[in-house]
Order: structure tokens, then C-alpha cells, then sequence
């Protein structure tokens, strides 16, 4: 009797020993759970809280333009300017679009990143020179005209003793990658591209490099992984920032297209959903550019056939969606790279 008793005293002690050291394991595990998430918050949360705050600037827009070799050259400059920089655009994408109507640009039509990116920059005191290339894309016969479009903008407006920066997204990023190599910047941004560098070669003298990319596409990143390791053998100051997909709101577009109110924004979102464009979280469910999102707000009579800001919703969309658009959610970092390397 007094053998049993012993056997099942010490089982019970083994049994109160093992769950004490599951719950100190369980217990260290949700602690370390709870560090990990705090050194490494969701990339997407400080998207959100960018676009859910809507976007206000002290900054009005008021530039000034020039027709030269056959193509718009549109400029601003701020009081006491710190740095110039030079933005190339992407496919299907003209100078115009940085720029909101003006008296002095009757043509422009402000897309909602392009213009944010100018206003931010403008904010910041860069001096800011968009031009047009000659075909719907950027070509590398084109890089001599651009040369000489910067110098002449530079001594016209007296920038001379200023660093001169560089940025341009898709096309324009392999466009200014070239360019870099033969005209001297103080810095580069290089948006959803890889850039050029294996046909171009990399002078000992290239700017220090930021790659600004979309890991959902994936060729594109292992690329810029590529260049990266490439730029860095050869001494080049590199460095990247990663852009995530984000969740539609109901007040998405309201917040980042001037001409949309809430209450249209609410009516998209809610359409959107409806038709299964977003997922329960407001994720979109494909790239905006495969959806067939007009249709549906067009035969709902919630925006008509020809309305002027169908390029603004769709650029908004492929944002969100994070495969390949220009976006602005990452200005602060690329001006602050800018001013990192204005020495």
C-alpha cells in the first residue's frame, strides 16, 4: 500500500513539474512573440496611418513652363532652395501629371502620387524640374537632349552651387540610371526598376543609389538584389526601401484625389467590395490593371463614361495592390536619402 502511494506521489510531482516548464515556455514564447512584433512592426501600418490621415500641404502649386527639343520642361522652385532634383516619369506618364492646373500649366492634370511626391519635395526646399520624353516611354537617345535641358534650367534659374539629385519610376528609373552614369548627381532614387547597370557599366564615381521597389514583384526584386551586390562591389553607396500592399478604406480616395468626395469615395469602396474586387480586410484581389473596376462604377452610374479622374482611381488601385505604381507613401525616406548624400 505504502508502495502505491509512493509511485503515485512522485507521479503527481513529475506531473506538476512538466507543467510548470510548459507554462514558463509558453509563457517565454508569447513574451518573445511580443518583442519580435515590436522591433518589427507590420510594414503596412505606417501606410495606412499616411493615407488615412488624408494629405494637406502649405505648399500651392505654381509652376513654370517651357516647350524645348519638342517637349514640355516644367519646373518649380521654393523660396531659399536647398537642393535641385530632376524626375523622370514612367510609361504613359508626362511631365503634366506632377503638377496640379495652373494658370502658368493649363495642360496639367496632377495624378495623386506623382503630385504629393512634388508637393512634399517642394515642402522640403528641392527645387523641382519634370520633363516629358519624346515617346510614351523613355529612350536612351534621348539622354544628350536632357543633359543639356538640365544645365540650361540650372544656370536659367541660378541652382549652380546647389547638389543636384536624381529620381524617375519604371522607365524613368533605367533612364536616370544611364543618365547618372554620364551626368554628375549628388544622389539617385530608382523606383520599381532595376536599372541598367549591366549594360551600362558603373563608373568609379556613380551616386550613392536608393532603390525604391514592390517585393510582390519578384523578377523585378531579384534584380535590384542583383545591381545592388553589383553597385556595392564597385563602391557605390546603395541601400533600398520595400513598398507593401495596403488595404483599401472607404475614405481612400476622398483622402489622396483632389475632385473625389467622400461621399463617392464611400460609393466606390462599398462597389468594390460588392463585387468582389477587395477581400473582407479591403485588400484588392488582383492588380487594379486586370480588374475591370470602370466598368462597374460606369454601369452602376456612379461615375460617367468619360470622367477626367478614371487614371487617378486606377492609379490608386494599382497602389494598393503594391506590383508595380509610382507612390508617394515613401517620399519622406527618399528626400531624407537625398539629403544624407547633399555633401
Amino acid at each position: 500500500m505504502s508502495s502505491r502511494l509512493h509511485n503515485s506521489s512522485n507521479q503527481f510531482y513529475r506531473a506538476q513539474k512538466w507543467r510548470a516548464v510548459a507554462l514558463a515556455s509558453l509563457t517565454l514564447i508569447a513574451v518573445t512573440c511580443i518583442l519580435i512584433n515590436r522591433e518589427k512592426p507590420n510594414p503596412s501600418s505606417d501606410l495606412l496611418n499616411h493615407k488615412n490621415a488624408g494629405f494637406q500641404s502649405s505648399v500651392r502649386f505654381r509652376p513654370s513652363l517651357e516647350l524645348m527639343n519638342g517637349t514640355d520642361v516644367i519646373w518649380q522652385i521654393p523660396d531659399s532652395p536647398k537642393a535641385a532634383l530632376f524626375i523622370a516619369h514612367g510609361c504613359g506618364v508626362r511631365a503634366s501629371n506632377f503638377w496640379d492646373k495652373y494658370p502658368g500649366c493649363p495642360n496639367c492634370t496632377g495624378l495623386p502620387e506623382e503630385r504629393i511626391f512634388v508637393l512634399r519635395a517642394l515642402e522640403r526646399k528641392f527645387a523641382v524640374l519634370t520633363i516629358s520624353s519624346l515617346g510614351r516611354c523613355w529612350s536612351f537617345e534621348e539622354t544628350e537632349a536632357i543633359k543639356w535641358i538640365i544645365k540650361w534650367w540650372v544656370e536659367k534659374n541660378k541652382l549652380g552651387k546647389l547638389p543636384i539629385m536624381a529620381m524617375g519610376a519604371s522607365s524613368g528609373g533605367y533612364f536616370v540610371s544611364a543618365l547618372a552614369a554620364e551626368m554628375r548627381f549628388r544622389s539617385l532614387s530608382i523606383m520599381i526598376a532595376e536599372g541598367v547597370f549591366a549594360s551600362a557599366g558603373v563608373p568609379k564615381d556613380y551616386p550613392p543609389t536608393l532603390f525604391v521597389h514592390m517585393p510582390k514583384d519578384r523578377n523585378t526584386m531579384k534584380k535590384i538584389q542583383k545591381n545592388m551586390k553589383t553597385l556595392r562591389q564597385n563602391g557605390v553607396l546603395v541601400k533600398e526601401i520595400r513598398c507593401m500592399q495596403f488595404p483599401l478604406s472607404p475614405d481612400l480616395f476622398s483622402n489622396r484625389i483632389p475632385g473625389i468626395n467622400q461621399t463617392l469615395s464611400v460609393k466606390m469602396y462599398h462597389l468594390f467590395s460588392e463585387k468582389g474586387f477587395i477581400d473582407e480586410n479591403g485588400f484588392m484581389n488582383n492588380d487594379g490593371r486586370q480588374t475591370q473596376w470602370k466598368e462597374a462604377l460606369i454601369q452602376r452610374n456612379i461615375i460617367p463614361e468619360n470622367y477626367e479622374l478614371l487614371n487617378h482611381i486606377g492609379e490608386e488601385l494599382n497602389l494598393a495592390f503594391a506590383l508595380h505604381e509610382m507612390t508617394s507613401f515613401e517620399t519622406d525616406g527618399i528626400l531624407d536619402w537625398f539629403e544624407s548624400n547633399m555633401s
